[in-house]
Formats: structure tokens, sequence, C-alpha cells
């Protein structure tokens, strides 16, 4: 007989880009979008993170994954540099992030989502109920769609 797996243990974080908590999400952001896929860090961490909305997800204490949320207007907002840890991939942690955010929008009186989905995550997108709009377009290199959602 075989022991039972432990389970892993998700906790998400919701912070201003001005809490301590900012190093963890640049820290996943920059092992995702610098090394893993090569983009420019001067182009990668902006003046939006300090101050905008952020997400932290922590699997079993060790943060990894991230987003942020930047308010357009008084119902507009825009989610970006969603990045999950290789390792985590495929656990949950991307759509908790995306839950966590759509929350905090709700609460806020956000009714529209946006933001640009690298082409081949379009379909993690849309089943989180987000619809691809308009043509494909270039950013950071990265083949890139147009994606909203109403709240």
């Amino acid at each position: 007989m075989t022991a039972p797996r432990p389970t892993s243990q998700l906790v998400l974080d919701l912070f201003a880009g001005t809490e301590p908590q900012l190093r963890e999400a640049l820290e996943v952001r920059e092992s995702v979008f610098i090394r893993e896929q090569g983009i420019d860090p001067d182009i990668e961490i902006d003046e939006f993170d300090a101050i905008c909305w952020h997400a932290l997800a922590y699997l079993d204490g060790e943060p990894v994954g991230t987003a942020r949320l930047i308010m357009e207007d008084r119902f507009t907002a825009r989610i970006g540099r969603v990045a999950v840890l290789a390792e985590a991939r495929g656990s949950g942690v991307g759509k908790a992030l995306m839950r966590l955010v759509e929350d905090y929008a709700r609460r806020e009186g956000i009714t529209r989502l946006v933001l640009d989905a690298q082409v081949q995550v379009i379909p993690f997108y849309e089943h989180l109920a987000y619809t691809a709009e308009g043509e494909v377009f270039l950013d950071a290199g990265i083949l890139h769609r147009r994606m909203t959602r109403m709240l």
C-alpha cells in the first residue's frame, strides 16, 4: 500500500504595488518572462508596478504565480503580467489568480476586464469566459491578442 500524496496548499495574496511582497511577484515574472521567454527586463518592469494591485500565489509557502490589475477608468480594468512558474503550471494556480483579481475588480465596481493574451494561452483565458477580439499583434516579440470579459 502506498502512502497518500500530501496535498499542496495554495495561498493567495492581493496587495498594492508599494508592499514588500512586490519583490516576490517580480521574481516570478523575472523567471517566466525574462529568463524563460527572453523578454527585455527594461520593458518587463514598468511604472505601473508601483501604482497597481498585484496578486501573488504561494504553493506550499513558495511564490509560484502572479498577476496585476490596473484600473483604466471607472468601469474598466486591465489584467496583465500573469505568470506561473513552469513547475506549477496545470495545478490551478493561474485560474486561482484570475479569480482573485476578478473578484477584487467586481467589488470595486469594475464591469469590464481587458487583457492582452499570448496566443498560445488564449484557450486558458477562453475557459475563464474571456473573448478574443481584433487581430493578433506583436508585443515584446511575442504574438498576442486582446481579450475581454464582462463581469
